[in-house]
């Protein structure tokens, strides 16, 4: 049987867990490793058939066995435990879970939702925000929790869910780069969590507890500086509770579980000591009387009794209140004027559930910060153009208070739904426990939280509950005065509370980062996957420690408070995110087994959490936003590529298909046309990339933009090739990303290259996504009989893509083209208009300045215009061509006269019709055959420097003109035959003869009748020969020979005329452009029948020789380029 695979990404950071690229994460299903005796299930069990596959495909039995024995777990904070009170506890195997719903999901789950802004900050936001205020907002953010806890119980029961909580289940469902940017907000969210735990609980020690051990004093200190000293006093105790705090999660996480349970049950205690102070109001409501003056309140601390005088004796002696508010302790002394022209009254802070109050506070009371809290309803005598004195005697509101600001105040009191998920690991049926312990954990923590709201505005008066410090009730905490049997239950409870809600995160934190780092999404974090030899996490905790200091030097914990709301917000957005998606787009692999879940409410929660998050804060919100965005786009360019499965995979495949469709419906308009490319490249024995400047080029031409195929052809079979394909594959793919060219790369394999190019051709693209243009280099030594196959699959590659109607680039010496990471200064790209196909050729130099190779290019074009053109209208229309086009370019006519057709002409076009003829007529073995073709080759060339002495610079002597080869005598078995009575033979050389076919062959010449400067004579026949030879000894009969020779007479006329036309514009293109950069050039069609293929090569030749760089461009058959809009 397949062995009990235990191992799996730790979730908060297990120690063997190394990311998802090799699929750590074991598994029970095919391509999993079997032994040996695995194999040997087959013999016996009639399982022949399949014996062959029983590497990849195991027996259903041994499936089944696996996976009743799966368990996917991670070493967590118990084994952690057991490894450091035994040392051979690491070898052990990890047992079974034995956590239920209740203790694994539910009491988690409570003790992270309620905690600090409960016991600090809820009876300030209901008399603040007023019931109805703070009742919605309790119910909206207990919504969105409630919600996305439907959408985490719908991801978390499709499948097994290892630990690793959130971040693993958005990672897998929305893929590395949304999992690390959310993995990362809520690893913020949670170490900020641990600074506002931390900031809370030495509030309650500095302000309730012991207020005497302050650092920083702020008796007699007033506004500004007290606040300063309050903050102050927090970032000492706080620096120094984070280092006590880290380092018992440093000496052993075994500290914090012991103490788990003993932090819940003072949670646990504290809230039904409320619920029994408030069922005690009732019939006995405690005696907590508010001074207030006016309708002010008075802090209690400047006075022992809430009256100006009191009768001692026979005598009227003032109080401690008269001497705060007067000059002198005597009845003439000179008071405050609000002092007195107002009388002292006291009220009672907690009336009961019974009093009716609760009509008083339904509604706000937003106060600015520094305005002095005061009692509704109670008459006041005020001069409102007298400015308030001695403030520092009455309470104060210490910030400036509206709706959103309670927002991001509160939301983190709902935060800790994940508790559960958290320890999917450690859980005896997570698909079952996760559900319901994490909803019937907000329930629960949702009724407290409102029934809260309700009570705390029925049973206390608006002024004690808009006292944030209970300043007017003798320092005492709000909500320890409605505690029964005593304020020190609610204020040592939340003490120990907000202690062990800070220990959690600084315990949970940590291990989450360490999750991030051993996925390796996040190079630079991967040095926080290490830790001890039991896997803590100690890197990953000092960098916790770190950010959770930042926090503790902010030092208000209602300044904190946001900051935290916007990272969780965005994390449980993208949870109700990866549901709504996997959902809408029906993945065949989305089975969960919560069936309590609609697409419409993951979008229902997704827009709470995005309301919500520029609700409380939309600055912090933006600040969020751009955190996950630039480390989602570092995970995108820099991050290790994972296959993970997730949502967008299937977003981009739906949105791919979608846009095909839509492709589909007709072709592109003028205006949205771009050349979407087909590369062909040539690849060497080792299956490497033969002409690499290619790709250079395309990355040139598309800027990284449009449709790249990059495709090359390997001869074989495919059953036999394969591999060579696949290694061919990926050397095209390494040539892609160093070229930086965004595509894709094909091999064909076919029985030949030429039905392989035809392959790519016809079938490269998908629908409405297909090339429109192809790029294939120019044949290089197409005259070499070893490269005859290339000549003749490049013209068929011209055919092909005429007929498909194809536009194509061929660019000649491509090895002299620039790299990408060249720059031209200055220099041309010039423009050879002759035909319009089009107008590709205007937008390629557009295309090509746009990349930093060309950006210093001028572009000029050049049009040719005949005898019968205006070629000054031509310019003026042209110039107004291109001002529509919104082209800068330089603008010439060049004008071609008519001239008679040179020796040259005559000369070159019989030469290559000659060798057509040879090739054709002669009968030779293929080695022969390969040495005739160069010997032509060399002969054109020396007849061409006889003819036209002016363009020869030196005379070569006949040792340099004479031939390899010359001199051999052929064999009589490989003799010439001749099938035309005028024969026609090769001299090769000076000494050459020709081997005799008939009894009347003709002989040689002899060497006096040759001169020196012409050791090669291409033809001859028995009329002309003694003719021709005299005159062309003669260089002054050369004209007269260029007049008389009868072979020109039987030239084809349309060659003769083509290469007229080719040699003219070449001398055109060279006297203008040579010094050109770059010289794009309408490129003549091949020609229809296959006999004349060669001459075709010539044409194109001569049309670009002595030209560096030459980019041949044939159109489409359609516009690309338009005047309009």
């Amino acid at each position: 049987m397949l062995n009990n695979l235990t191992e799996c990404e730790e979730g908060e950071g297990g120690p063997n867990s190394q990311g998802d690229a090799t699929s750590k994460e074991s598994s029970p299903f095919i391509n999993s490793s079997t032994s040996d005796v695995e194999k040997s299930h087959y013999d016996g069990k009639n399982m022949a058939l399949f014996e062959e596959e029983m590497d990849t495909s195991p027996m259903v039995s041994s499936l089944l066995s696996s996976l009743a024995n799966y368990s996917n777990l991670t070493q967590g904070s118990k084994e952690h435990e057991e490894a450091e009170n035994n040392e051979e506890a690491r070898k052990k195997t990890v047992k079974a879970p034995r956590m239920g719903t209740l203790m694994g999901v539910y009491l988690p789950c409570m003790q992270n939702i309620l905690g600090v802004i409960l016991f600090l900050r809820m009876t300030w936001l209901v008399g603040v925000g007023g019931v109805l205020g703070t009742f919605t907002i309790v119910f909206i953010c207990c919504s969105t929790t409630m919600l996305t806890a439907i959408s985490m119980s719908a991801i978390a029961t499709n499948g097994v869910v290892p630990a690793g909580g959130s971040y693993y289940m958005i990672s897998r469902s929305l893929g590395p780069e949304f999992g690390g940017a959310v993995g990362i907000c809520f690893y913020l969210g949670t170490t900020y969590a641990g600074a506002m735990y931390i900031l809370g609980c030495i509030e309650i020690l500095l302000i309730y507890i012991v207020p005497g051990a302050a650092i920083f004093k702020m008796e007699g200190l007033e506004g500004g500086e007290a606040e300063a000293a309050l903050l102050n006093n927090m970032r000492v105790y706080g620096t120094i509770v984070l280092s006590l705090m880290a380092l018992v999660v440093f000496v052993g996480v075994k500290y914090v579980n012991k103490l788990a349970l003993v932090f819940l049950a003072c949670v646990i205690l504290s809230i039904l000591a409320v619920y029994a102070g408030v069922i005690k109001t009732s019939f006995d409501p405690p005696d907590f009387p508010v001074c207030v003056i006016g309708n002010r309140t008075l802090m209690s601390k400047n006075f022992d009794i809430c009256a100006k005088t009191i009768e001692r004796g026979n005598a009227t002696v003032t109080t401690k209140l008269w001497r705060a508010f007067c000059d002198s302790e005597f009845l003439n002394a000179t008071c405050d004027e609000y002092f007195t022209n107002n009388n002292l009254s006291q009220v009672q802070g907690i009336p009961g559930v019974t009093s009716g109050i609760l009509a008083e506070n339904l509604f706000s009371s937003f106060m600015e910060k520094n305005s002095i809290l005061e009692k509704r309803g109670l008459q006041t005598v005020l001069d409102p153009d007298t400015p308030p004195t001695n403030t520092n005697r009455y309470v104060l509101a210490d910030i400036t208070s509206f709706f959103t600001l309670l927002v991001g105040i509160y939301f983190p009191s709902v935060t800790g739904i994940m508790a559960g998920s958290n320890r999917s690991g450690d859980l005896q049926d997570a698909q079952k426990s996760i559900p319901v312990g994490t909803i019937l954990a907000i329930a629960t923590t949702s009724f407290i939280y409102m029934s809260s709201v309700i009570l705390f505005g029925a049973c206390v008066d608006g002024v004690v509950l808009r006292d944030k410090f209970g300043e007017g009730v003798n320092g005492n905490l709000v909500i320890g005065t409605l505690a029964w049997p005593s304020p020190w239950v609610i204020v040592f409870g939340s003490f120990f509370s907000t202690c062990g809600a800070g220990l959690q995160s600084l315990t949970g934190a940590p291990r989450l980062l360490q999750a991030i780092a051993r996925d390796g999404i996040i190079p630079f974090l991967r040095v926080f996957g290490h830790g001890k030899a039991n896997g803590e996490p100690t890197w990953a905790l000092l960098l916790t420690a770190c950010i959770c200091e930042s926090g503790i030097l902010i030092a208000s914990l209602d300044a904190v408070a946001p900051i935290l709301s916007m990272f969780f917000l965005m994390c449980y957005m993208f949870v109700n995110l990866a549901c709504a998606l996997q959902t809408l787009l029906r993945t065949p692999n989305w089975r969960p087994r919560f069936k309590f879940y609609h697409w419409a409410l993951s979008l229902l929660g997704m827009s709470l959490c995005l309301t919500l998050m520029f609700l409380c804060s939309w600055y912090y919100a933006i600040v969020a936003m751009v955190i996950a965005s630039c480390i989602y786009k570092y995970i995108e360019f820099c991050g290790a590529e994972k296959e993970w499965g997730d949502g967008i995979r299937g977003i981009s495949l739906s949105a791919a298909r979608f846009a095909l469709m839509r492709l589909e419906e007709g072709p592109p308009h003028t205006k949205n046309w771009r050349p979407q490319i087909l590369v062909l490249v040539g690849l060497d024995g080792e299956q490497k990339v033969e002409q690499p400047r290619l790709l250079s080029l395309t990355n040139q031409l598309k800027a990284g933009k449009g449709l790249t195929i990059v495709g090359a052809c390997v001869e074989g079979t495919y059953l036999n090739n394969q591999p060579q394909a696949q290694k061919a594959d990926q050397s095209l793919r390494k040539l892609m990303e160093v070229e930086k060219v965004k595509g894709f790369s094909q091999v064909v394999i076919s029985s030949n290259l030429r039905d392989a190019t035809s392959h790519l051709i016809q079938a490269g693209g998908l629908g409405g996504l297909r090339h429109n243009t192809v790029l294939v280099s120019f044949p290089k030594n197409w005259k070499q009989a070893e490269e005859r196959h290339r000549c003749r699959n490049f013209i068929e590659v011209i055919r092909e893509t005429t007929a498909a109607h194809l536009a194509l680039l061929v660019p000649k010496n491509i090895s002299a083209y620039p790299s990408n990471g060249e720059r031209f200064t200055e220099g041309h790209i010039d423009v050879w208009w002759i035909v319009h196909d089009g107008g590709l050729l205007m937008l390629l130099p557009f295309l090509l300045r746009q990349h930093k190779v060309w950006r210093k290019c001028k572009m000029r074009i050049f049009t040719v215009a005949q005898m019968d053109d205006n070629s000054i209208q031509m310019k003026k229309d042209l110039m107004m061509f291109l001002y529509h086009l919104r082209l800068d370019a330089v603008v010439e006519v060049v004008e071609m006269h008519d001239s008679d057709i040179s020796a040259y002409t005559y000369e070159k076009t019989l030469m290559l019709e000659q060798r057509s003829q040879i090739l054709k007529e002669m009968h030779l073995t293929k080695n022969e055959r390969e040495r005739e073709i160069q010997s032509i080759t060399d002969v054109s060339r020396g007849s061409i420097r006889r003819k036209n002495p002016s363009n020869v610079h030196a005379q070569r002597s006949i040792a340099d003109e004479s031939v390899i080869g010359s001199g051999e005598e052929k064999p009589e078995e490989e003799s010439v035959h001749l099938s035309h009575p005028r024969q026609v033979q090769l001299i090769q050389g000076k000494n050459a003869t020709p081997t005799p076919t008939s009894p009347t062959s003709p002989t040689s010449p002899t060497p006096a009748a040759m001169t020196p400067g012409e050791g090669v004579q291409m033809t001859w026949t028995d009329a002309t020969e003694k003719a021709n030879i005299p005159a062309a000894a003669n260089p002054e009969s050369i004209k007269d020979l260029f007049n008389m020779k009868p072979e020109w007479e039987n030239l084809n006329q349309s060659n003769v005329r083509r290469m007229h036309h080719a040699q003219k514009l070449n001398e055109v293109i060279l006297k203008k452009s040579q010094e050109a950069k770059l010289v794009l050039l309408n490129m003549p069609g091949p020609p229809k029948n296959r006999t004349g293929e060669e001459t075709y090569m010539e044409f194109l030749e001569v049309l670009t020789e002595g030209l560096n760089r030459v980019l041949l461009v044939r159109g489409g058959g359609r516009e690309v380029i338009t005047i309009y809009s």
